[in-house]
């Protein structure tokens, strides 16, 4: 009972995988399914495998936890619903789809640097030629080519302009 006790009290790990609040929702979903499940293999002594996604077996697997007792079950219910309220949230916004590779490197740059809790949404933007917005609940960073362009069109026009003559 005590191994159970100093579960619940360890800090848990967001895998790479969870990158957004959409993923950690679908996480809460899941685990609620799973609850459901167990509690009806239970009752009817049921030996049917339990319902798994990639997403819940690899946090599960991340932080050692047994999907099948229950305050293993609890402690991740607990610490999902504190990710969800309280995770920083940083919108990226880019010109085309970023690989999942480089979500993987930024997302462990952000974890490591930033908060180990940091979850991400990404948008697109086509306009932004080539860089990225990024927007957190009180900044606006605009790291894009665009920008970039705007803040030295006077020296391109007048480049532009000498070559002309």
């Amino acid at each position: 009972m005590m191994a159970r006790a100093a579960m619940t009290e360890k800090e848990l790990v967001l895998p790479l995988s969870v990158v957004s609040r959409a993923d950690v929702g679908q996480l809460t979903r899941e685990l609620e399914a799973l609850e459901s499940a167990v509690r009806r293999a239970t009752a009817s002594k049921d030996d049917k495998p339990l319902p798994t996604s990639r997403l819940l077996d690899d946090i599960s697997a991340q932080n050692k936890l047994n999907l099948l007792q229950p305050a293993d079950r609890a402690a991740l219910k607990t610490f999902l619903a504190m990710i969800s309220s309280k995770a920083p949230l940083l919108h990226f916004s880019f010109s085309s789809d970023p690989s999942p590779r480089f979500l993987a490197k930024l997302l462990t740059w952000l974890r490591t640097e930033i908060d180990d809790k940091v979850l991400l949404h990404i948008g697109l933007e086509p306009a932004l030629g080539a860089g990225c917005v990024l927007r957190t609940t009180n900044r606006y960073f605009d790291f894009s080519l665009r920008q970039h362009f705007e803040k030295q069109g006077e020296m391109l026009l007048s480049t532009l302009r000498e070559k002309a003559e």
